[in-house]
């Protein structure tokens, strides 16, 4: 493994001696109307409507969102896409086109090009009978317009779009979903934090999660590409967004990943871990289905500024295991706290105490990595820790209920 190298955390700040997470932002979303855009075209109203809906974990309708759909869409394209809503109530370019008056020929071609080039709709099945349906702005839209293998392929309206989304996104509309609990995802412990820890499982271990799949693939992650565009990157490396298994098979198949064998995710993932970055997977250990992992840090990933960003943990479940803190022999430098990606750990350097937030906590053992003179933090395993949903059908019925309460929650928000 590469020497681990120091990257900053834009969240984490030292302040008097107290190195600790930046105090919550708020959100500053202004809630709108359709009535509020007299001189906007009706097309890209429409999109609008059917992108804010809260069943689709929608932002509701504002200028940043009124803004990116005139972007991701010409007026002509708008038109066609207005009369698509989330799987699975997709429609075909037949009922698109007898609702536009349309030949079928040209809806075709414009949902295929929406689909297929700019990626902010998809199509399923085969040509004669696709239907298309589009996704929620995030997670969906946000990941598959910019999923690529390198930026060789990114254009000027990629970049825009990246600015886009990030003015919505900082409006903290996804906060309006994150006051019940989703844990559709868990993160991994770093490999040398439990590398010697007798009661990890099987799910704990990157390697031995990946030993159930045959076919893998990488790309760019997206949020730290997009920090890029908006010219607020963290310098830790891009490339470890992965898919295996049946995950992998369409973003191979599209370019949107290139194909690897599983010792480069490995070697990946290991430079991923020396710079600092945490790997992610769903909620669920079946070894079928969908499955993905990307590296994340506390000052790019979307997921994980939930928490350090507005101090909303949501979407990701309790960990597995938590530091330990060996008071007696810490000298509290403040390494730790300046370590860790979610801003779990506050350390006053002059008054020599620390503070674990338990409720930040992922897991993830950087901490322990981060006192590699001390050694004064340990990994110790969560007494009442679940373990992660033996399938897709388990997690998403353990989902369903607050997933629902939160939607409506944004409802009443609006």
């Amino acid at each position: 493994m590469e020497k681990e190298k120091r990257f900053s955390n834009r969240f984490v700040q030292i302040n008097q001696g107290i190195v600790g997470p930046c105090a919550p932002k708020q959100k500053t979303i202004v809630y709108k109307n359709i009535g509020d855009y007299p001189t906007t075209p009706k097309a890209y109203l429409d999109v609008a409507k059917n992108y804010s809906n809260p069943l689709v974990i929608g932002p509701p309708i504002c200028d940043e969102l009124i803004a990116l759909v005139q972007h991701m869409f010409t007026e002509e394209e708008a038109m066609a896409a207005r009369h698509l809503r989330a799987f699975p109530l997709g429609k075909s370019a037949e009922k698109v086109a007898q609702a536009e008056h349309r030949p079928v020929p040209e809806i075709r071609a414009i949902l295929n090009r929406l689909a297929n080039e700019k990626r902010v709709i998809v199509g399923h099945g085969p040509d004669t009978k696709k239907v298309y349906d589009i996704l929620p702005i995030l997670p969906g839209t946000f990941e598959m317009a910019l999923m690529r293998p390198s930026m060789d392929t990114l254009t000027e309206w990629h970049k825009r779009f990246a600015v886009l989304f990030e003015a919505l996104w900082e409006t903290g509309y996804l906060t309006d979903f994150l006051k019940f609990p989703n844990p559709a995802v868990r993160y991994l412990p770093v490999m040398k934090s439990i590398s010697a820890l007798p009661v990890a499982w099987p799910s704990d271990r990157l390697q031995e999660i990946l030993d159930r799949y045959d076919l893998f693939a990488v790309g760019l992650c997206q949020c730290r590409l997009t920090e890029k565009l908006v010219d607020r990157e963290c310098g830790r490396p891009m490339e470890n967004c992965t898919a295996f298994g049946k995950a992998a098979i369409p973003v191979i198949k599209a370019g949107m990943m290139r194909q690897v064998e599983k010792q480069e995710i490995i070697d990946i993932k290991a430079k991923a871990e020396a710079s600092g970055l945490v790997s992610w997977m769903f909620n669920e250990e079946s070894g079928k289905g969908p499955a993905n992992s990307c590296s994340c840090c506390g000052c790019c990933c979307h997921m994980m500024r939930t928490v350090s960003e507005f101090n909303m943990p949501g979407m990701i479940a309790p960990p597995h295991f938590i530091p330990e803190f060996k008071e007696a022999e810490c000298d509290h430098c403040g390494k730790c706290a300046t370590r860790c990606p979610m801003g779990a750990i506050t350390v006053d350097v002059k008054g020599k105490t620390a503070i674990h937030n338990i409720q930040r906590c992922v897991g993830c053992g950087l901490c322990v990595l981060a006192c590699d003179k001390k050694h004064a933090i340990t990994m110790k395993a969560v007494p009442d820790y679940k373990k992660p949903a033996s399938g897709w059908a388990t997690l998403l019925a353990t989902l369903a209920p607050n997933l629902a309460r939160n939607a409506w929650n944004a409802w009443r928000a609006r």
